[in-house]
């Protein structure tokens, strides 16, 4: 992009647009790390870093903007707990491997390869077993006020339900702005967060550790973003008149998000990929000049550096992020149903049947396999007999 170019299109009216496409991206960019437990300020670091990367990989012909996949939230908070922070991280790492080298499977195998690999008798009960694995989580924590967490619950679902346009993209953060509302009318928000917090100041980057239980926990996690991606290149194709898919490439778009989420696990950070909330932005309101996005990225991370801002992610109640999580966990696992519908998988086959009952059991149950140092549990551990199974159950003829 020449210079001129750059003059032309930083105008007033993108300006304002690539900031819009921010907020659109409030869920996935904030309200995963708040909900994992770490700093925003490092996820809006890594998610701005990774789109100017997605953009460069792809040589910017994509209007993407990266964020955290939902599906991520439950199988972090649990690698954290067995793994720690800093584990985990190498896990997210490897999330972002697992990226790279489908990206390569696709560009030498096509995409028929991978849809064998991962049919939607696997990837559908995996995607449910993350949504609810941790339903007890989001109960618990919207235990700490009822009253806050149903308001937030009944406004993002009436928000999913009755809202119309770019409203309609954004029930997360209505129903955030009116939890925390309440919650400032009852007394129940605690400013130290703020009046501690600086103007400007760093992120709180963390470095990984090593650990392989980690890496094979997480590794299966990609999956279902993986799938929700190639879903999301032809819709935004499909907006843009454009074949994506073809140029600059499905594997440029899968190591454009593989990249980003190594680099995001390398300074602390949430994975970054490509997901359905900005999709759905572009596809309503028709802006798809990806020029716009690169704006939002710089704007998140100048936003990284605010302290305050920061500190006012931070002052947000339990209880309302409980409500979030409350309808989020149960939407995951929804999709993982729409998954299996959409796809027409033959659950009258007993084949299926076997494959879908078995990765549910082992990942809600709470199976691990473990030999020495050596563990595999919960996701990946259903995701990884799922594929197992697949490939070793005969078909029926």
């Amino acid at each position: 992009m020449t210079k001129q170019t750059f003059r032309d299109q930083l105008t007033p009216k993108n300006t304002i647009l690539g900031v819009q496409f921010l907020f659109v991206a409030f869920g996935a960019t904030v309200l995963v790390p708040l909900l994992v437990g770490i700093d925003p300020a490092v996820a809006l670091f890594t998610a701005g870093i990774g789109t100017l990367l997605f953009h460069l990989i792809t040589k910017g012909q994509v209007p993407v903007f990266l964020g955290s996949s939902f599906a991520f939230i439950a199988p972090i908070i649990e690698a954290t707990k067995l793994y720690g922070w800093p584990g985990t991280l190498s896990g997210i790492i490897a999330v972002g491997v697992v990226y790279s080298i489908v990206s390569a499977l696709v560009k030498a195998r096509g995409l028929k390869f991978v849809e064998r690999l991962f049919p939607a008798v696997v990837v559908g009960p995996v995607i449910m077993i993350i949504g609810l694995s941790l339903a007890t989580v989001a109960v618990d924590m919207a235990k700490s006020d009822w009253l806050i967490a149903i308001v937030t619950l009944v406004t993002a679902i009436c928000v999913v339900i009755f809202g119309k346009k770019m409203i309609k993209l954004i029930p997360i953060f209505i129903a955030i702005v009116v939890g925390y509302v309440l919650a400032l009318i009852l007394g129940k928000v605690d400013f130290t967060a703020i009046e501690q917090a600086a103007w400007f100041a760093l992120p709180e980057f963390t470095v990984p550790q090593f650990s392989w239980q980690a890496i094979l926990y997480m590794i299966p996690v990609a999956i279902a973003p993986i799938i929700e991606h190639v879903g999301d290149m032809y819709a935004i194709g499909g907006v843009c008149e454009k074949n994506f898919v073809e140029k600059p490439g499905l594997h440029s778009t899968l190591l454009g998000d593989g990249v980003a989420t190594a680099l995001a696990g390398s300074f602390g950070g949430v994975p970054n990929t490509t997901y359905s909330e900005v999709t759905g932005a572009i596809t309503l309101t028709k802006v798809t000049n990806p020029f716009i996005l690169r704006i939002a990225a710089i704007t998140a991370i100048a936003f990284a550096f605010i302290g305050k801002i920061c500190g006012l992610l931070k002052t947000i109640p339990q209880a309302v992020l409980g409500g979030i999580m409350l309808l989020l966990f149960g939407m995951i696992a929804s999709i993982g149903i729409k998954t299996l519908v959409d796809s027409k998988a033959n659950l009258g086959e007993t084949r299926n049947q076997v494959i879908v009952s078995v990765v549910l059991t082992v990942g809600i149950g709470g199976a691990i396999v473990q030999y020495g140092n050596f563990s595999l549990a919960g996701i990946g551990l259903a995701a990884t007999v799922g594929i197992l199974l697949n490939l070793l159950l005969p078909k029926t003829k």
